[in-house]
């Protein structure tokens, strides 16, 4: 598989949303071993639980892959996995409090969303050619405009 062209900060974007997309999968696997350790509860289904944190772990990880790879599709969910640890960062600083948990995790969303919203990355997103706004860009269309363009050539 050839590597795209994306430049670092799309490739460190997804080695930084990597970081929580892991540790949710810890997490689940962690409540599946309690859950199946411990005596069953009323109104307690611990595969639920642990299937739902593991599924969401292993699309977050996805997407993950997708940013270090250079894969366009996984911008977008690279942006909605920052905001979500910033919401969780943010609960675990203020209404959880546990700071200690807090800074550091709202950190990691943060910077991924910082370095998804750089320059380099956004001009990778748009496919933008020399010279060129990102306006411009974005009227012919970006990426889409460019593959357009390349099958319509393939067909001549």
């Amino acid at each position: 598989m050839k590597l795209s062209p994306a430049p670092r900060e799309v490739r460190l974007a997804g080695a930084v949303t990597a970081v929580p997309s892991l540790a949710l999968l810890v997490f689940g696997v962690i409540v599946l071993v309690n859950g199946l350790r411990s005596p069953a509860q009323p109104g307690n289904n611990v595969f639920a639980e642990s299937g739902t944190f593991i599924v969401v772990a292993l699309a977050f990880l996805a997407a993950s892959a997708g940013l270090v790879l250079g894969q366009t599709w996984a911008r977008s969910p690279g942006v909605v996995i920052a905001l979500i640890v910033i919401g969780l960062g943010w609960y675990l600083l203020g209404p959880s409090g546990l700071p200690a948990w807090g800074v550091p995790v709202a950190l990691f969303g943060i910077a991924a969303l910082v370095l998804l919203f750089r320059r380099p990355s956004r001009a990778w997103a748009l496919d933008l050619r020399e010279g060129e706004t990102e306006t411009e860009a974005a009227e012919r269309g970006g990426l889409a405009g460019r593959r357009a363009e390349r099958e319509g050539h393939e067909e001549d």
